[in-house]
């Protein structure tokens, strides 16, 4: 049996019942099969690939809060620290009813190699609860977070662990949290990302991963000599990278038709009017059903099927697993070009692989969602030496890091005769600094 399909086996049995986790590693040594095959003493004699599936740390606790009804509720709390090799643990906090262990590994796992192709010196981690924010009243939610950070400031700091926000967990839950941590550990540093402006936040952070994933899809387009300018594009999603994904592909001359929530779909064709669903999602926490009120000639659905839309390009922002085969196969049908992930993992194995082999071009999110990360740690930097950099500056920085990302995972797919397979070109361009760096720094 070769190592590969060795530590495939290894990490289903030694890590039962987290099939998310099972999918992230499959599909990481699939892509490095062809190199790991190529030298396969050497990384089994080291164990690399048994060093780099297990995490470095994993952090479980209980988290007791009282509700508003003077209740005490108890929420369990993560913290994955997967790998530092190349830099301090860095990933966000998801707070949402579906996250466990399996998830949080999931996708403390991807962030390795995300962090990697940013070039910036961040390892990977990932943490969260299974605390629901929606519905809950501020002092609720202030409730939670500062006692989820009680027991979490004692495992992160700015050169160790510095988290963020995700799914769950935007400004009001930061700001709860690094008010904690400030008051138990006495510290203001920065320990967290994604903070308010007035307290070390970075400008175009909000932005970042939703104009990252515009920025890497533009740059895939522009390689095959097309324009995103004039394309119709298909967003999943009505969170934080769908919001900011939709505003810069309509300020590059795309039109936007679709977003979605938990409970819906919005179609509109003349295109989605950002003002209202920022409206909707960021000022009224609201559900989509409100949108053809500001709209009355778009369209609202129950349930799934925003990829049913004819679209040229497919923006899957929504969360993991949300793009399947049929969905895939719809795409296909439709002469969609280009999909490419703005959520982690939104697009299940044998979607991907369907659409690769029907010519659409396809970018991982482990790639095309890398803006997130890398402007956390632009943010880390403006921390470290106390500065506060424009929106100009931030965002430029940005656009240099997405190019960059998308010439190095398109120069690895073709030096291993992959061209074209963007998800084979990210695994392999992130997992060759991480090893060259675990590598150096010994059995550890």
């Amino acid at each position: 049996m070769s190592y590969v399909d060795e530590i495939l086996e290894r990490v289903i049995a030694q890590n039962p019942a987290q099939p998310e986790f099972h999918q992230a590693v499959k599909e990481v040594l699939e892509s490095l099969r062809v190199v790991i095959e190529a030298d396969e003493d050497k990384y089994r004699k080291e164990a690399l690939l048994e060093r780099l599936t297990t995490p470095e740390r994993v952090i479980l606790f209980r988290v007791p809060w009282v509700d508003d009804k003077g209740q005490v509720q108890v929420n369990n709390g993560y913290r994955v620290q997967f790998n530092s090799a190349i830099g301090p643990y860095k990933g966000g906090l998801r707070f949402h009813p579906s996250v466990n262990l399996g998830i949080i590994k999931f996708l403390g796992f991807e962030q390795v190699f995300k962090n990697s192709l940013t070039s910036l010196p961040i390892g990977g981690g990932k943490g969260g609860s299974d605390f629901d924010p929606k519905g809950k009243s501020d002092r609720e939610v202030m409730a939670f977070c500062q006692s989820f950070m009680t027991e979490l400031c004692k495992h992160i700091g700015a050169d160790t662990d510095v988290p963020a926000g995700d799914i769950g967990v935007g400004g009001r839950e930061i700001g709860f949290l690094f008010g904690q941590y400030k008051r138990i550990r006495g510290l203001y540093e920065g320990v967290l990302t994604g903070k308010g402006l007035t307290y070390g936040g970075s400008l175009a952070r909000t932005e970042a991963t939703g104009y990252g994933l515009v920025y890497i899809t533009q740059e895939l387009l522009k390689d095959k000599g097309m324009d995103l300018a004039g394309k119709t594009v298909c967003v999943s999603g009505a969170g934080n990278v769908a919001i900011y994904a939709i505003q810069k592909a309509q300020q590059l001359g795309a039109k936007v038709v679709t977003c979605s929530d938990s409970t819906g779909w919005v179609y509109d064709p003349e295109g989605i009017d950002l003002d209202a669903l920022k409206e909707i999602k960021e000022v009224n926490r609201a559900r989509l059903t409100e949108y053809k009120k500001y709209r009355p000639n778009s369209e609202y659905h129950e349930g799934r099927g925003v990829w049913q839309i004819k679209c040229d390009i497919a923006l899957p922002c929504a969360t993991q697993n949300e793009l399947f085969i049929e969905d895939a196969k719809q795409l296909v049908a439709n002469g969609c070009i280009a999909v490419c992930e703005g959520a982690n993992m939104p697009t299940t194995l044998d979607a991907t692989k369907y659409l690769q082999d029907n010519g659409v071009f396809f970018i991982p999110g482990k790639a095309s969602n890398a803006g997130g990360v890398a402007t956390s740690a632009l943010e880390m930097s403006q921390n470290s030496e106390r500065l506060s950099w424009t929106f100009e500056e931030v965002d430029q920085k940005l656009q240099g890091i997405m190019t960059n990302i998308y010439k190095n995972i398109n120069a690895a797919a073709k030096r291993y005769g992959k061209e074209n397979d963007y998800v084979t070109g990210a695994n392999i361009a992130g997992f060759e600094k991480v090893l060259e760096a675990m590598l150096a720094q010994g059995v550890c």
